[in-house]
């Protein structure tokens, strides 16, 4: 098996085998970094005799929108190609995102978080390090949905949808085709509706979702400068001495909900995947489950 192991933004000590090749890559690898992991790739599958997305895509079942599967490719593989990212949710989304365009989740995946991660709680990896990396190089596959949105973003612990501003939010989200969200913002600071958060499933139907009740961000500078994005003025000084803090990130148990397809409209929404804010609001998105499943390695 070929080990390639990514990473990202760390300066972590790793005890690998000794073919493991290691790419030190920045915390959100770009593709250009990425381009080692393409050759590895390539070297592995040089042609794919598997059907291809658009083939897939004709076949008038929908098997491949059920449980998740092995990769088709294995048995035509000249080596296994084992990928393990050591990073974030947003590094691996980012590998994630680099194998879906181009097309090889075949290779297998590991996950080593070096912080607290939703991929490591939806995935039952381990807390601790060295025993999250134990698992990655050596546990076998087991095979998961992979979400990515109409941007061509792949999903790896969590999605959220919300008003660019960070408060209530105006528009409609569904999954499949339950309304999740219908509301036209007001000037609530407190509880309210304020978008919808998604994290993929390990199995079928691919996403559940449910509505925030609270900002989905602590502020609303998503990275932005703080002098910028925080409230000032006397106004914001009195709210701050009467009024108490919403804890944001709070969702409706009630209304959570699963389906292979989420979508939005709405005229200013803030798409954020794995706590990575699009650069522009958008007046839609569409989260789906891809063609191909990830061949994630976990307990």
């Amino acid at each position: 098996m070929a080990l390639f192991v990514i990473r990202c933004g760390s300066d972590v000590s790793l005890e690998l085998p000794a073919e493991a090749t290691l790419l030190d890559v920045s915390a959100v690898p770009t593709r250009k970094e990425l381009r080692a992991l393409d050759d590895a790739a390539a070297i592995a599958l040089p042609h794919d005799p598997t059907p291809t997305l658009d083939e897939i895509a004709a076949q008038p079942d929908v098997r491949h929108l059920g449980t998740p599967e092995l990769a088709p490719q294995a048995p035509h593989l000249k080596d296994p190609l084992r990928v393990v990212v050591v990073g974030t949710d947003a590094a691996l989304s980012a590998v994630l995102t680099r194998m879906m365009r181009s097309d090889y989740l075949w290779a297998e995946l590991g996950f080593v978080p070096v912080q607290e991660s939703t991929v490591a709680r939806n995935w039952g990896l381990p807390t601790d390090f060295e025993s999250a990396l134990s698992v990655a190089l050596s546990a076998p596959v087991r095979p998961v949905p992979l979400i990515r949105n109409d941007a061509g973003l792949a999903i790896a612990g969590s999605a959220s949808i919300s008003e660019w501003s960070n408060g209530e939010i105006t528009g409609e989200i569904i999954v499949d085709d339950h309304v999740v969200v219908r509301h036209e913002a007001t000037n609530t600071t407190g509880i309210g509706t304020y978008g919808a958060r998604l994290v993929p499933m390990v199995d079928a139907p691919g996403i559940l979702a449910a509505k925030a009740v609270s900002p989905v961000a602590e502020s609303a500078s998503f990275g932005l400068a703080a002098d910028t994005a925080k409230p000032s003025g006397f106004g914001a000084w009195l709210r701050s001495k009467f009024f108490s803090p919403v804890v944001p990130g709070q969702l409706d148990e009630y209304t959570v909900c699963t389906g292979r397809a989420v979508q939005a409209g709405g005229p200013e929404l803030r798409v954020v995947v794995d706590g990575v804010s699009a650069k522009r609001p958008v007046n839609r998105v569409t989260f789906y489950r891809h063609l191909r499943d990830l061949q994630v390695v976990r307990p």
